[in-house]
């Protein structure tokens, strides 16, 4: 149990000794202390906050605040597993309940959480929602309810639960207790769907931005992609991966082809045995192997923050699924890549699945999110501002970090051509998509347009000099630069924005990219988010490989003792003494009683060979 707040404390001020002396960080990143602070005076709060932004810490430390067990609904067991063995390694009392426990187990943890041993308790929300564990809970003093991946309750959401859908009781059970629904993939549909469902539309809501700049996002079109995956990989030898694959075959197929090129390559999907699943995942946490080829299935409930990149070896069917498994890679918040790979066959077998969607509302909301994937890998604006913007938040300038920025495509002066499309938009009354628009534009002759009465438009027919690609493409750039929007709620028509006013009324000129058949990757390395200076490369591996002995004799993975941002700090910064080792970011008071006398014990030792 963490050490009790003084009296005199403020909130904020206990908030701040514990992020210090458990967790080991010495500031709170945006957003966090204000939720913290929220959450601990009783109120109920909704946060959108990107992989790897902190959102843990958002309810783990106003569960050490208030009196009582804080329940954590979570969606896989390896999550909880994962989260609770990163909260006792920093000595918070803390465990999960599920079906993976044994009767003694499962009977171990009840005792703990009746005689008030436990901060936090991790449930799924089928155990949770049981009769009898929610008739147990009515003895038991409750902190708080948290509800991580929240976007798993909204049909609208990537990844629908139906079971979560019944956590917007949980208000009246326990009422009183706050309750915090978090998730790192939301846009703007599922984020309201998200308060309706779980009854939190007065709850204070922190959208903190999605942006990850410290990942690398690339695009390949597909040319031979088993060579194209092997040189990439070829360039960065034993770093920690994610390659995704859409089918069970295609994953058993490239993981074979790796490990038969020697590579420390696993496969991972759901028609594996259950046991065979555990040792992939248990040897990817201990770095035992350096690849996982998976199907989405796997990743969800990993927290290892050295991933160095994730692939995805075929087109994804939505963003939502896209982002939050890039996410995967740079937890530790330095430099990792997400390249995808991509083909006109991935489009026409993901649009096959898509029709096979039997619920016509659902198929229409999968086609309208395929089709921004879609976008997504086919545009030459930057990536970084496509991604932010579906989401809806806007990047003011292009990021820096992708293929398209770092490999720019030839530009033109499209001003004309963007007044023509937002002109059509406005006159066909904001209620077409975008097929429709180019079609008018290209005075396309058609059945439709005649019945329409759209053949008698000014904007009929002037931008016939343009063939349907290039339309299509200035289209979509207009949505990704935010001079249009989508509207998803109702057949994905066509709308202008604010910000298409001053182009149309010609206050403004715009210059936008010509669409390309293909590019290849420069192969230039990521630049780190944030560069700390130049560390002690051979002194790191020292510190890798003590922190790897330390794990395997623990049981644990080689994260839990330290992830790889401490060990470069200590690499840059070489402490040789107690205080200067707390100052290590991620070194908590309870991780330097147990580990501190061997890391500085081997600092020390490698220092004094320095210089002797």
């Amino acid at each position: 149990m963490d050490p009790q707040p003084h009296s005199s404390d403020t909130p904020g001020t206990a908030a701040r000794r514990i992020l210090r002396s458990t967790f080991g960080y010495a500031d709170f990143r945006p957003y966090q202390q204000t939720i913290i602070e929220q959450l601990a005076a009783g109120e109920d709060v909704f946060v959108l906050m990107p992989t790897g932004g902190g959102k843990s810490l958002c309810y783990q430390i106003p569960a050490l605040l208030r009196p009582g067990t804080a329940l954590v609904v979570s969606p896989l067991i390896s999550l909880m597993q994962d989260q609770v063995a990163a909260l006792q390694a920093n000595g918070v009392a803390a465990a999960c309940y599920n079906s993976s426990l044994d009767g003694d187990a499962a009977r171990q943890v009840l005792a703990r959480l009746h005689a008030g041993e436990l901060d936090l308790l991790y449930v799924s929300p089928e155990r949770l929602l049981s009769d009898g564990f929610l008739g147990r809970l009515q003895d038991i003093s409750i902190a708080l309810i948290a509800i991580d991946e929240a976007h798993c309750v909204s049909q609208w959401g990537h990844d629908f639960r139906p079971e979560y859908a019944r956590l917007g009781g949980l208000g009246e059970h326990f009422p009183g207790v706050p309750r915090i629904a978090l998730t790192a993939t939301a846009d703007a549909q599922t984020r309201t769907d998200i308060l309706r469902v779980l009854g939190l539309e007065a709850a204070q809501q922190h959208v903190t931005g999605f942006d990850r700049p410290n990942i690398r996002y690339s695009v390949l079109e597909k040319h031979k992609p088993f060579d194209q995956l092997l040189a990439f990989l070829e360039a960065r030898p034993e770093q920690a991966g994610i390659v995704y694959a859409l089918s069970r075959k295609r994953v058993d197929e490239v993981a074979g082809r790796l490990a038969e090129r020697g590579l420390r390559a696993a496969a991972y999907h759901a028609g594996l045995p259950a046991g065979q699943r555990r040792q992939v995942q248990e040897d990817f946490l201990r770095d035992r192997l350096d690849l996982v080829v998976a199907t989405v299935a796997f990743g969800m409930g990993i927290d290892k923050p050295n991933v160095r990149f994730v692939i995805h070896y075929d087109l994804p069917r939505n963003i939502e699924g896209y982002y939050q498994e890039t996410g995967r890679a740079g937890r530790d918040g330095l430099p990792a890549e997400a390249l995808l790979l991509h083909g006109q066959q991935d489009i026409v077998t993901a649009r096959r699945l898509v029709d096979n969607t039997e619920d016509a509302d659902q198929r229409r909301i999968e086609l309208h999110k395929l089709n921004a994937m879609v976008d997504f890998a086919e545009s030459r604006v930057c990536r970084r501002r496509i991604l932010l913007n579906y989401f809806g938040q806007s990047l003011e300038q292009d990021c820096g970090n992708c293929d398209i920025c770092l490999d720019p495509p030839e530009r033109f002066d499209a001003t004309v051509q963007a007044q023509m499309a937002l002109s059509c938009v406005y006159r066909v009354g904001q209620r077409f998509g975008v097929k429709h628009v180019v079609d008018v534009l290209r005075g396309l002759d058609n059945e439709r347009i005649r019945r329409l009465g759209h053949d008698r438009l000014s904007t009929y027919g002037i931008g016939s000099e343009l063939s349907e690609q290039e339309w299509v493409s200035i289209v979509r750039q207009l949505i990704h630069l935010g001079y249009l929007t989508q509207d998803v709620a109702n057949y994905s028509v066509l709308k202008l924005t604010e910000r298409a006013r001053p182009l149309l009324r010609g206050e403004q000129d715009l210059e936008l990219a010509r669409p390309r058949v293909r590019e290849r990757s420069r192969g230039k390395r990521p630049r780190a988010a944030a560069d700390g200076g130049p560390y002690d490369e051979a002194l790191f591996e020292q510190l890798r490989g003590l922190r790897r002995r330390l794990a395997d004799t623990q049981g644990v993975p080689p994260y839990i003792i330290f992830g790889d941002a401490s060990l470069i700090q200590m690499a840059r910064a070489k402490p040789r003494d107690p205080e200067a080792l707390l100052a290590i970011s991620g070194v908590g008071q309870t991780k330097f009683e147990r580990y501190g006398s061997d890391f500085l014990q081997l600092i020390t030792a490698w220092c004094e060979t320095q210089t002797s």
